[in-house]
């Protein structure tokens, strides 16, 4: 990591530099426009175009997000592609390659590791298990054209109902994306990637391979991951089909949670690097916390008809090799999920129609150790447990286009879950299993292409997956032999959701601002509360017996304004509120833990001939609890992350940049554990990123 003194030379060099290049610029150079993928004119239904998906976006009453991830300098981390983005909450969890913690409208930030809550999209078909679960890990920005977000119930695909929505990343087919690129910087950051495509009128393909890997800011704390994906598709008149292959291979260590003390006083440390009775009972380097796990994908969908009358059909399968690892648990799993999902859509008159049918099924073996407190081995065998997880949805969606500016769109989802868990240890097993209606009503204005405004209600069900169900721990670190586990009978999490606001377009031309603006509020019942013990390991799941409400506003702004010497701004700016509390129950009047209040992005880019540069900042504006009885003392302080980019495109085949984050070498806690009340000595945060500089260059076939 750079001292200061050197940061200082390094940062003057850089913008005297780029001052004597904008002006030698400004006179020669016609500004760019801003950077497209080459080719994004979509193949199809299966693989939309940028303006088909906005169209898509647009029939939704509802707050939505269509991010263009390749427009983004560095597209190494998911937070990479999700930054700047309304309604979206990305927590840093280690700040490596790792799992950042994600949530929507506070949906599945209870857990710990981050599994659930929201329905991850590959393509249109389901990357979750047929629990609900997933490894956010396993994504890879870099292969996707579109990140096309639904929030809430606003979610198209069949098999969303939970609270969150769902996230669906479009690959990059044919020859978008054909390059190479090398990254770097500190903590030992080092980043590979290679994609090549073909296409031809007819057929198209892709492969791309990606290698990260990081020593990570604080101790205990390097990560990797291989990524291999690639995919087949081909058009005859009114059928088309795709077939996608991915393979990923992840791997991270963990330097789990530390004190608040220890977090300002020393934030790279771990439990382990200290000689008190908390460092020797939880050391981190002997009990070795990490994360192995590895997936196997295929998938394959096809689409024939025309827009006034069409099917769309797909299936796939994916395996998984998971080992997660805390302090006191290890928890392999082997599993393997199916999938099938089938829609007929049509138009006939004012009216637009979808019915929808999913199903999908994965058999797990889920084993549990207690890990031994001097070496990290498995020292005792106290859970065998074998899963089986099933998931059965209708949908029917109609759209009534009853007046030319007015549109009535309402769906209803039926659905059975079922949630199967044998322990072969014990002999003790726990079948559950739920049926329930997700609905939906909503209302579109639009008066002018400029202006779209909306409002819905809905109904939104989360089953839980065995994350929750599954209990795990060891109440006494330093003795394996108090290791124990249960099955826990839980209820559906149920919310009604209100919802109100608009999108449009201010102005005309090149200087014309992008805006999005939705307030919401959800009436949550049984809310799925996963709360960690006293060290900080993962404790107990249970359905808070009050009721809960979430609501908040997700606003944003985007777009370019002339600037000195023939260049231009390119400004966005992104504001999430989110206001969670307890109603009834013992917490009553709390917030609910996890969610920060007030969190602010924005970034200002000055554009001219190849160069862009610029600030940006992630604010956390207000402290956010920890714990759900609002303990003072053991919250996580507001923050302001500052942070500077520069980019330079040579020609239409070489790009380069240069990033810097955390200006001012802020100490501030990026993550946390929950839990139901704490004490301010207890072990809780997880250290956000020092001062840090990356680079990297690209070059475009």
């Amino acid at each position: 990591m750079p001292n200061t003194s050197s940061f200082r030379q390094l940062s003057l060099s850089l913008a005297l530099s780029l001052a004597w290049s904008a002006n030698a610029l400004a006179d020669n150079v016609t500004p760019l426009a801003p950077v497209v993928v080459t080719g994004q004119t979509g193949s199809g239904a299966l693989q939309p175009s940028l303006k088909q998906e906005k169209e898509r976006l647009d029939a939704v009453p509802g707050g939505t997000n269509l991010i263009q991830p390749q427009e983004e300098m560095r597209l190494s981390t998911l937070r990479d592609a999700l930054d700047f983005q309304p309604g979206l909450v990305v927590q840093d969890f280690f700040g490596g390659i790792d799992q950042p913690r994600l949530n929507i409208r506070g949906s599945g930030i209870q857990s710990n590791p981050v599994n659930r809550g929201v329905l991850l999209l590959q393509d249109g078909l389901p990357l979750n298990e047929a629990d609900g679960s997933f490894v956010i890990g396993f994504l890879e920005p870099r292969n996707s054209a579109l990140i096309s977000v639904r929030r809430g119930a606003n979610a198209l695909s069949p098999s969303a109902t939970t609270l969150g929505g769902e996230l669906d990343f479009q690959s990059l087919t044919g020859t978008q994306g054909d390059m190479i690129s090398v990254d770097g910087g500190s903590f030992g950051r080092l980043g590979l990637y290679a994609a090549k495509g073909f296409q031809t009128e007819g057929m198209d393909g892709r492969l791309a391979v990606s290698h990260d890997k990081s020593d990570g800011y604080r101790h205990h704390s390097d990560s990797q991951r291989t990524n291999f994906q690639g995919n087949l598709g081909f058009r005859r008149g009114q059928f088309e089909n795709r077939t996608y292959l991915s393979y990923v291979d992840l791997k991270f260590d963990i330097p789990n949670v530390i004190p608040r003390d220890r977090l300002y006083s020393d934030p790279r440390s771990v439990l382990g690097d200290y000689n008190d009775a908390q460092d020797r009972a939880n050391n981190i380097y002997q009990r070795d916390p990490n994360r192995k796990a590895t997936q196997l994908r295929l998938a394959n969908r096809s689409y024939w008809g025309t827009e006034d009358l069409n099917q769309t059909f797909g299936v796939y399968w994916q395996t998984v090799d998971d080992t997660f690892t805390s302090p006191q648990v290890s928890s392999p799993t082997k599993g393997n999920t199916y999938g099938a999902q089938w829609q007929l859509a049509g138009k006939t008159g004012q009216l637009d129609y979808r019915l929808a049918l999913d199903w999908a099924r994965t058999d797990m073996d889920r084993d549990l150790y207690a890990v031994s407190p001097a070496n990290g081995s498995r020292a005792l065998h106290f859970g065998d447990y074998r899963l089986h997880a099933e998931n059965r949805n209708a949908l029917l969606g109609l759209a009534w286009h009853f007046a030319p500016q007015w549109t009535v769109v309402g769906d209803v989802k039926y659905s059975q879950s079922i949630r199967d868990a044998k322990n072969r240890l014990s002999g003790g097993s726990l079948d559950q299993d739920w049926s329930y209606a997700s609905p939906k009503l909503g209302l579109i204005w639009q008066p002018s292409p400029a202006l779209r405004l909306f409002a819905n209600v809905s109904r939104s069900n989360e089953a839980p997956t065995y994350w929750e169900i599954i209990s795990a721990e060891v109440p006494q670190p330093m003795n394996v032999n108090s290791a124990s586990t249960s099955l826990t009978q839980l209820d559906l999490q149920r919310a009604t959701t209100y919802e109100l606001g608009g999108s449009g377009r201010l102005g005309d031309g090149d200087g014309a601002a992008e805006w999005s603006l939705t307030v919401y509020r959800s009436e949550v019942k049984d809310e799925l509360m996963a709360v960690s013990d006293a060290t900080g390991a993962s404790s107990v799941t249970f359905n808070y017996p009050g009721r809960t409400r979430h609501q908040g506003l997700e606003a944003g702004i985007s777009g370019s304004l002339p600037a000195p010497g023939a260049g231009a701004f390119d400004y966005r700016l992104s504001y999430t509120y989110s206001d969670f509390r307890f109603r009834g129950g013992e917490y009553d009047g709390n917030r609910i833990a996890g969610v920060p209040k007030h969190l602010i992005g924005a970034e200002l880019l000055y554009r001219i001939g190849g160069w862009r540069f610029g600030p940006n900042v992630r604010w956390l504006a207000s402290d956010t609890p920890t714990n759900h009885q609002n303990v003072p003392g053991t919250q996580q302080d507001a923050y302001a992350i500052w942070g500077f980019k520069i980019a330079y495109q040579h020609d239409k085949h070489w790009n380069a940049y240069l990033l810097a984050d955390n200006l001012s070498d802020k100490i501030y806690a990026s993550s946390y554990v929950i839990r139901r009340t704490a004490t301010v000595a207890m072990p809780t945060f997880l250290s956000g990123n020092g001062r840090s500089v990356y680079g990297g260059i690209s070059y475009k076939f």
